[in-house]
């Protein structure tokens, strides 16, 4: 009986060894009450810093609701550029991206994106009165017009494949370069996210419009994920159920609200799956 009872003490530890052993990074991390690191961008109103760093925005607010809900409390945003956020995923300078990115195939081989939590379209950033009549990438190309965005947009994969030059596609830092360019005539029009173009066309009224987002092709209408690191695979299954609980809850709805997305911006039946191949 005596060792029975040894045999199965040390099959129990072996059991509790193995499944530690199997535990990601993160969810290890996380457990232990180490800060869940959140990288963004200064992108208004989806992902930004308040006053005091705090993560604002409802790319940010809606992640640190299903964190919470899973019980994490301990959050630490990291802000950098728009173009630093994947590679800065993948050097562990942060451990998860709030950004509002979109879920495209290329990202797709980079990083892991959970289940999408909005559905949302582009536009046009041009100067009043859109001189140049641009409403989508084939007006670019066939006017021979010069297109701003932000380095690591979609807006970029997007007007090539459209046909738009690469020569004629501009690449910039963030929006307030992008909105610079514009409005100093060195590009006809600012390729960017709907919600970001009525922001920057709203700072310079006078100046800047947008385009119908409905005037470009259904298929340059995205869903936008957080997104881990690939190997983090128990706390994204984790999230993905916390999150399938939280989203379009009156909770979530609230604390989004706040920020310019309503009911219209969910993501429907749609799965990252799906959107990886299709996007």
């Amino acid at each position: 009986m005596k060792m029975k009872a040894i045999l199965a003490a040390l099959a129990a530890t072996a059991a509790l060894f193995i499944g530690v052993a199997h535990a990601d990074g993160l969810t290890d991390s996380a457990k232990a009450g180490k800060p869940i690191r959140i990288g963004f961008a200064h992108e208004i109103p989806w992902a930004y810093p308040g006053d005091k760093n705090e993560p604002l925005g409802f790319a940010n607010a809606l992640a640190v609701g299903v964190l919470k809900s899973m019980g994490y409390t301990n959050i630490e945003p990291v802000v950098t550029d728009w173009g630093g956020l994947i590679p800065g995923l993948q050097a562990g300078r942060f451990d998860i991206i709030t950004g509002g990115m979109y879920i495209t195939g290329k990202r797709c081989k980079n990083v892991a994106f959970a289940e999408p939590m909005g559905k949302f379209g582009n536009a046009f950033i041009v100067k009043k009165g859109n001189p140049k009549g641009i409403q989508n990438y084939k007006d670019i190309k066939e006017k021979d017009a010069t297109m701003v965005t932000v380095s690591g947009y979609v807006n970029v994969d997007e007007a090539l494949k459209e046909g738009v030059p690469e020569s004629k596609i501009m690449q910039v830092p963030g929006p307030t370069e992008l909105l610079a360019a514009v409005r100093a005539g060195r590009a006809d029009a600012g390729a960017s996210n709907y919600f970001d173009a009525k922001n920057l066309a709203a700072s310079a009224p006078d100046e800047i419009e947008v385009t119908d987002p409905a005037a470009l092709p259904d298929w340059t209408n995205n869903w936008v994920a957080i997104a881990f690191k690939p190997e983090d695979k128990d706390f994204l299954k984790a999230y993905n159920e916390a999150q399938a609980k939280y989203l379009g809850s009156p909770e979530m709805l609230e604390a989004v609200g706040k920020f310019q997305y309503t009911k219209a911006q969910l993501p429907g039946d749609a799965k990252t799956e799906w959107v990886c191949a299709n996007r």
